[in-house]
């Protein structure tokens, strides 16, 4: 039979404080303490979990009861050392308050602190999760943690400081853990991967270091894991398929296509992701995080915020070198706010599929797609229809009327896309405040594209040009349209945006939809728009023929509540038995 195996977290748990990694100011000090025999009674160490409270208590009860230490550290020779290395000392006592917390258990400990150290100075007790502890347990171990024996030492440890007692926080010298820094964990990890023979990929054990969010003993748990799944020899592709995170790669791709403003390219990568089993939120929230270190990578200042490998490094530099900071900014934000609004959304995919358009139409300043009151003009939203829709103008121009008319009719669509769409402000009368009217709010845009209708009927356009602004609608499309009109509007009409965006618009023909309303308060609202709604909607489809059908939802009659009797006379004509019971006793409704 073989030697048995050990985690990692176990075997290269460390022995002396210099072993320790990433709290060099804390292992300092207690050694500095130990030197000069400046020991307090009680000691709280706390912070999260597995970065080396409970290892940095045991050894420091080991160096406190070294009979020959050496600045600060134990000498790993003597009776005390051999004893607690090999776990039979009866100078430390290990209480796991976890699942030991109730006063009977305090007392036990109080009894035997009375009780002297027959080998070394010093009995060290050490509580682990003290704040599990029970408040009458507390209160029975205040009195001796504020004043034990001379040779009494404890150490406490939590995970959760603010849980604990404030008289026992005045008790006691407090030391706080800090989370591991990604660098130190990887460096940590080469050694761990070198001592066991085991190949790596740099970046690999970044992942790992990350995952493991400022814990070394997640860290190395996490190390053997992946080491298990690559057999040995741990690759980046490996790790973050074992750990089932998001390659980077993504998000490099993502933020390359918001820069062309390549919308169906986003679309296609977000439904990419969805389909290998990530959540439409991790994404979002790490395309946040990508914007932050592109914004971090344009300064030698903070460009240390970036733990990556220097690889990675410089593909975020040589990104970030392409976005202004303006519209990384805009970009994160937008960002951001999908990542708030994921949960309580209804259409979780859309809302992400919303986010990444948005973020596609912002120009080279940053600049969103409205301002204030004034909705802008969305570009297009795919490249190669919009290369359609820019028709050519003849060479030559036209000499008679019906050629004129004809050149009319192929221009005139590229005149509409280009239109900018403006609000239309009403002053009422009466020295009323000046109001802000969603009527007539894409009049022009709708007038151009009524006149394109009355060219073509009178001129026959050719066949090419009817197709490139008569395309074929889909309900993907239709959905995020109205979405985008919804989010347009100004603050003045937010009642009707809340509406429109609790509404499904339904393809119910290839140029018709229709959109169900709850009663006729919102029929009337939505007709007084509905010019404005398609003139909007055949811009950005790119179909002058569609049109909207808007009804009030059928609902089945509600009855209203009935009295006592009549519901009693109900019961009766459908329940003989209960009838002749009623008879038999001679009962009355009161």
């Amino acid at each position: 039979m073989g030697e048995q195996y050990l985690v990692s977290a176990r075997k290269y748990r460390p022995s002396s404080f210099d072993a320790v990694v990433g709290q060099e100011a804390l292992t300092t000090t207690l050694k500095h303490a130990i030197s000069s025999g400046k020991l307090a009674h009680a000691y709280l160490f706390c912070g999260p979990r597995g970065v080396g409270k409970t290892t940095c208590a045991r050894i420091f009860a080991k160096n406190i009861n070294c009979m020959n230490p050496h600045d600060g550290e134990a000498c790993g020779e003597c009776e005390s050392c051999k004893s607690f290395d090999e776990g039979r000392s009866f100078n430390i006592y290990e209480l796991d308050a976890a699942s030991n917390n109730s006063v009977d258990d305090i007392r036990s400990i109080t009894e035997q602190v009375q009780v002297p150290p027959q080998i070394g100075k010093y009995k060290v007790y050490i509580i682990d999760e003290v704040h599990m502890l029970s408040t009458a347990a507390f209160n029975a171990f205040l009195k001796t943690l504020e004043e034990p024996p001379s040779y009494a030492i404890f150490i406490l440890a939590t995970t959760e400081k603010h849980k604990l007692l404030p008289t026992i926080l005045s008790r006691c010298q407090i030391y706080d853990f800090n989370r591991m820094e990604i660098a130190d964990i990887v460096n940590h990890l080469k050694k761990v991967a070198e001592k066991e023979n085991i190949t790596y990929e740099p970046e690999a054990l970044n992942v790992i270091a990350r995952k493991a969010d400022g814990g070394m003993r997640d860290a190395l748990s996490i190390f053997d894991q992946v080491t298990s799944y690559c057999n040995g020899n741990i690759t980046y592709q490996g790790a973050i398929s074992n750990l089932n995170i998001l390659d980077y790669e993504y998000y490099f791709r993502v933020a390359d296509y918001i820069l062309e403003k390549n919308v169906p390219q986003l679309l296609l990568v977000f439904d990419e992701i969805l389909r290998k089993g990530f959540d439409g939120g991790v994404f979002i929230a790490g395309l946040t995080d990508h914007f932050r270190d592109l914004l971090v990578s344009r300064d030698t200042v903070t460009l240390p915020l970036l733990q990556v490998s220097e690889d990675v490094r410089a593909r975020y530099s040589e990104q970030a070198m392409k976005y202004s900071p303006t519209l990384i900014y805009k970009a994160m934000k937008i960002a951001n706010d999908c990542s708030l609004a994921y949960k309580a959304s209804r259409n979780k995919k859309l809302q992400v599929e919303l986010a990444l358009i948005m973020m596609a139409q912002l120009d080279e300043n940053g600049e969103e797609v409205s301002s204030g009151r004034s909705p802008k003009r969305l570009k297009p939203l795919f490249a190669a229809y919009a290369q359609q829709v820019v028709m050519r103008k003849p060479d030559v121009a036209p000499h008679n009327v019906e050629e004129k008319r004809v050149a009319a009719a192929t221009v005139q669509p590229e005149r509409a896309v280009s239109t900018t769409m403006k609000p239309q402000v009403i002053k009422k009368t009466g020295g009323a405040k000046v109001g802000f009217s969603i009527k007539g709010y894409i009049n022009e845009s709708s007038s151009q594209v009524q006149q394109q209708q009355a060219v073509s009927e009178q001129t026959p356009a050719s066949a090419e040009n009817q197709n490139a602004y008569c395309r074929k609608i889909s309900q993907t499309d239709l959905d995020i349209e109205w979405r985008l009109y919804a989010n347009m509007l100004p603050k003045e009409q937010n009642a009707l945006k809340g509406r429109m965006m609790n509404m499904t618009p339904v393809l119910v023909e290839p140029e018709l939809f229709e959109v169900e309303v709850e009663n006729e308060m919102v029929l009337q609202m939505l007709g007084e728009c509905k010019d404005n709604i398609l003139g909007f909607m055949r811009q950005q489809l790119q179909n002058f023929r569609i049109d909207m059908r808007v009804k009030v939802a059928e609902r089945e009659d509600v009855r209203f509540a009935i009295s006592p009797k009549e519901k009693l006379n109900e019961l009766l004509a459908s329940n003989d038995e209960l009838k002749d019971f009623i008879d038999r006793l001679g009962l009355e409704l009161n």
